[in-house]
């Protein structure tokens, strides 16, 4: 089943949380921390690998949660395992052509209810399925035949208007397509030891929106492009879908199983929001007026969105303001914010800039008796002169408004 949400009219449409407008301007202070540990720096050049991280997920070692492991994507560099040292344990590439944008986790699945980590392959449009073995090492196993997510055919891939962003759920994930509004959900699907997949239901998002004052706004983006989705998180106990379209909102999608349902919500507009826009095809950058009054606080792009849950229905809400460097904390029951923060620079490690991807956890683990929030640093410091990236691991009990 196809859904589209055409124009939406702002005024009609009720946001989850009320946040006052151009609340960045009013609210400067925010909380500064230090990550614990960093990762290994990872460069984006021939000799690199062309690595280049981006969205990590958490795995819980349930027999020994020790040997738990951060699996990091690291696009035409793959995927990245590292211990909750930061060590990098285990290095995959892509299938040729691949290109690994995100990466989320299945737990219980299939006939002996194994855990998987699934990964968007943007260069492929397609999944990618690996098993995790009790020792914490990934195997590949993605059935030989696994269709396109959005494509017709290879001819349709080579545009990369592909798979995504992603976030899952029991058996299912929703998967973005870059640089559209469109998002699918895909049921898992085991076969004979391997594991592909099918879609259920599509929802297109609003590539325009009615403002306040009555006018039409369009996001400025290159020409042939939509405002696209990449962070995601199913907040799966309350049956919700938050997914952040970069240079518009946080979302909030009611889940019906294997179908969208209800209206989509907004939780918090980006700071830009209704802002006018020209796009200068020499820099490939947009030149914007003055946005909205009913513009958040989110410096586009709004980004990696992770839930760290204290029990089935309460918890926090984190998505990444990717424009500032900054973190919003909502309270996962009634979204409203609790706290702002930023990752500086620290002792140990350096702090983190234009982050992309989020994953938390609430479990103790060695180290992080209250959890671990794991956040993509898209400038990784000191980088000897090549532009390098990592992940940076916090310890939960630095967010003092949270514990």
């Amino acid at each position: 089943m196809r859904r589209t949400v055409g124009i939406v009219a702002l005024v009609a449409l009720s946001t989850a949380v009320a946040v006052p407008a151009h609340a960045g301007e009013k609210e400067d202070r925010h909380l500064e921390i230090t990550a614990a540990v960093e990762t290994p720096a990872l460069f984006d050049d021939e000799a690199g690998g062309d690595a280049d991280a981006d969205d990590p997920a958490i795995w819980v070692n349930r027999a020994d949660r020790a040997r738990s492991r951060v699996i990091g994507t690291a696009k035409n560099g793959g995927l990245r395992v590292y211990d909750l040292a930061g060590r990098e344990v285990q290095s995959i590439l892509p299938p040729a052509g691949g290109r690994f944008n995100n990466v989320d986790l299945v737990t219980g699945f299939g006939r002996q209810r194994r855990d998987y980590a699934v990964v968007t392959d943007r260069g492929l449009d397609q999944l990618r399925i690996y098993r995790i073995e009790a020792s914490g090492k990934l195997t590949d196993v993605t059935a030989a035949d696994a269709p396109l997510l959005f494509s017709k055919d290879a001819g349709e891939v080579e545009t990369q208007a592909t798979g995504y962003g992603l976030a899952t759920y029991g058996r299912y994930a929703v998967v973005s397509r870059r640089h559209t509004t469109r998002l699918g959900i895909f049921r898992l699907e085991e076969r004979k030891g391997a594991v592909s997949y099918r879609v259920t239901d599509t929802l297109d998002l609003p590539k325009q929106f009615r403002l306040a004052d009555g006018s039409t706004w369009t996001p400025c983006n290159e020409p042939g492009e939509e405002p696209q989705i990449e962070g995601m998180v199913v907040d799966a106990d309350a049956g919700v879908l938050y997914a952040a379209q970069e240079d518009v909102a946080l979302w909030k999608i009611r889940l019906d199983r294997d179908q969208f349902a209800g209206v989509p919500r907004v939780v918090e507009r980006v700071a830009e929001f209704g802002a006018p826009g020209t796009y200068d095809p020499e820099t490939e950058e947009c030149t914007l007026g003055q946005p909205a009054p009913e513009a958040g606080r989110i410096r586009a792009d709004v980004e990696g969105a992770t839930i760290y849950p204290t029990d089935k229905r309460d918890g926090f809400l984190i998505v990444s303001s990717q424009g500032d460097s900054k973190f919003y904390v909502y309270d996962r029951r009634t979204n409203r914010p609790v706290e702002s923060f930023q990752v500086v620079d620290g002792g140990r490690t350096d702090g983190v800039q234009h982050s992309d991807g989020a994953a938390a956890t609430s479990v103790a683990l060695p180290g992080y008796p209250k959890g671990l929030l794991v956040l993509h640093d898209g400038e990784n410091k000191p980088d000897g002169g090549r532009v390098s990236t990592n992940f940076k691991y916090v310890d939960w009990r630095s967010l003092k408004k949270t514990h």
